[in-house]
């Protein structure tokens, strides 16, 4: 719980000087496409190792493509297609994949000012699916939750707003995040309702520094930084309101050299539940290092 309360703390932070940089600068390169790209889930492979209390894993991948729906380059409403998966490896006999998330969602952009402007504001809503493709019982013989073949499946959507500005003192691209994400009880499996958070408020501050004295026109941050954090507001577990499970934080650092072309390296930091469809009530705080994709050029 204190280091929550920390990550709290460096949000608010980080909040504050991207709200009090200087924005006279005149970069206009960030367009709607590149702010739906930031919201989007990165794709990734984790290393074999991490420190915390995950299951022993060969790795977990994420893979997240997204596909652009617009009429042309500069609309103000835009929308994303994207068919996510993520995949654990545990490092078992056989090295068995059990219970993939898959997670199909579609999202629409709408920017709401000029898109000459420094300060961009955008709204966005999502729907989406997360299940593992299970259809066995949601209990085993022993009345606990079956990991291996248990039914998981929940519908929801996502209600958000978007703040992008430009910080000429740092040369880096900012981006706030602030939304609602509602699971009705009729749209999950019923064997999780009270057990599974329905509405969560999520907050992200993302930020790319752009490097200097490049001659490219579309320049390739070399390093970036994410700061998330979830907040479970609804009844379930019988929890108290200020019960530290219903926080959920991460901190990630990316790295991209440049003798690399479409990927680089992140460690991160994750405490909070499980967010692996079925392994829901799993509490994990854990430290990993991995390689990630990277298609943003400002």
């Amino acid at each position: 719980m204190k280091r929550f309360f920390i990550a709290l703390l460096l949000f608010s932070f980080f909040v504050e000087k991207a709200f009090s940089q200087d924005t006279t600068n005149t970069n206009l390169s960030v367009d709607l496409s590149k702010i739906a790209l930031v919201n989007q889930s990165d794709s990734y492979v984790t290393l074999p190792f991490d420190i915390g209390n995950l299951e022993p894993l060969i790795f977990e991948a994420n893979i997240s493509p997204s596909f652009i729906i617009r009429k042309r380059k500069d609309s103000r409403l835009m929308g994303v297609l994207t068919a996510q998966i993520i995949i654990r490896m545990y490092n078992e006999e056989s090295y068995p994949v059990r219970t993939p998330s898959y997670m199909p969602q579609i999202t629409a952009y709408y920017l709401l000012n000029d898109k000459r402007a420094l300060n961009k504001h955008t709204i966005f809503g999502k729907f989406a699916h997360h299940s593992n493709g299970q259809d066995g019982d949601f209990y085993d013989e022993n009345g606990d939750i079956n990991l291996i073949s248990g039914n998981f499946s929940t519908n929801f959507m996502e209600l958000g707003y978007i703040l992008n500005n430009h910080s000429s003192k740092y040369n880096a691209e900012q981006f706030i995040k602030t939304s609602f994400e509602i699971h009705p009880q009729s749209w999950m499996f019923e064997d999780i309702r009270g057990m599974y958070s329905g509405f969560r408020w999520h907050n992200t501050f993302s930020a790319f520094k752009i490097p200097v004295g490049n001659s490219d026109t579309k320049k390739r941050a070399r390093i970036s930084l994410k700061l998330e954090t979830m907040i479970m507001l609804d009844n379930i577990n019988g929890w108290d309101t200020f019960e530290s499970d219903r926080f959920n934080g991460s901190l990630t650092f990316y790295y991209h050299p440049k003798f690399l072309e479409e990927i680089g390296f992140f460690v991160q930091y994750y405490h909070g539940l499980d967010y692996y469809n079925i392994y829901f009530q799993h509490q994990i705080d854990v430290v990993r290092f991995g390689i990630m994709t990277d298609i943003l050029r400002f």
